[in-house]
């Protein structure tokens, strides 16, 4: 898709006079490209704002995002050296890691991006209060190669419930065609997930305004007794127009991660300005405001399965042993 080289490179231009004379005293950057997703979805936003910090923040960094079609060919990227780091949804991390469904990958955690509590979304002047509502339903569960489908597919699981038998399942092209689906009848909800997600707050902006659908308490029970790798989260009141109170919910972190060969000192690098970077991060995106050091310490299912450049930095700051 980009092509069967590395991108990791230096790149040594300098203007002389009006010309391009080669190779002289201008720093060198390391150019990183990074995979996101689909247009209109939460990864190419986020992708954009750990562009412009990395890159702010380490003058010898270049990140490049690529649009892709999302986690799911983010991993098989990763693996054959098309991306250097992607941004993947911890449901599709945590399947390839364990060999679930296709071959072990050999991929490391650079960094912990946010947490993703997984919910539905309906235009708020709707008929539809429950999750049982929406059963038989027009949902539409995001773009195909997106984490969050399976996100969904594991929470659903743990209801009982399947995409396929028990809504009229649509799988999008563009993450960003759903919150139109929803806003004109076309969908009767969207599945999504995170805090300032865009295509939440595009259908609480829209004619309607937005309600949210989250398994009860019950449910929620039983879906982490079914699958414990997922948690209890929390969506704060007020994070979406119209929402008044706090939403319970169940979901994980999604990360960024790196391909097999990474040396270990741009992962050190990208770790370190990363950490540098937290509060431009933030200021530039409120969803990234998860994305630190102690989060990726806290957050990585096992140390061991961090970047070892990423841990090396970590454990000099004293957040890993």
């Amino acid at each position: 898709m980009f092509g069967a080289a590395t991108r990791v490179g230096a790149v040594v231009v300098i203007l002389l006079g009006g010309w391009s004379v080669g190779i002289a005293s201008a720093q060198q950057r390391t150019v990183v490209v990074l995979g996101t997703a689909t247009p209109g979805g939460g990864f190419p936003v986020y992708g954009a704002a750990v562009t412009e910090t990395v890159n702010e923040i380490d003058s010898t960094l270049s990140i490049e995002p690529r649009n892709t079609k999302g986690s799911t060919e983010n991993v098989p990227l990763l693996e054959a050296g098309q991306l250097d780091i992607a941004l993947v949804q911890c449901e599709v991390a945590h399947d390839a890691l364990a060999g679930i469904g296709r071959p072990q990958a050999n991929l490391t955690i650079v960094a912990a991006m946010y947490s993703t509590p997984g919910m539905f979304v309906v235009r708020g002047d709707s008929a539809y209060r429950t999750l049982a509502d929406l059963r038989g339903k027009a949902v539409a569960f995001g773009a195909r190669g997106s984490g969050l489908v399976i996100l969904a597919r594991y929470v659903l699981d743990g209801l009982g419930l399947d995409q396929e038998r028990d809504f009229q399942a649509i799988y999008l092209d563009r993450a960003g065609d759903g919150p139109a689906m929803v806003m004109d009848g076309r969908a009767a909800a969207l599945w999504g997930g995170g805090i300032g997600w865009p295509g939440f707050a595009a259908v609480a902006k829209g004619p309607g305004g937005a309600r949210f659908l989250a398994p009860d308490a019950e449910g929620i029970t039983r879906i982490l007794a079914k699958h414990a790798f997922l948690k209890p989260m929390t969506v704060p009141a007020g994070s979406y127009p119209g929402q008044d109170a706090a939403l319970a919910s169940v979901g994980s972190w999604s990360f960024i991660m790196a391909r097999p060969t990474l040396p270990d000192n741009i992962a050190y690098r990208l770790a370190r300005a990363l950490h540098r970077g937290e509060p431009a991060l933030a200021r530039r995106l409120p969803q990234a405001r998860e994305t630190t050091a102690a989060s990726t310490a806290a957050a990585a299912p096992r140390l061991e399965l961090i970047h070892p450049g990423a841990l090396r930095y970590l454990r000099e700051i004293g957040l890993a042993r």
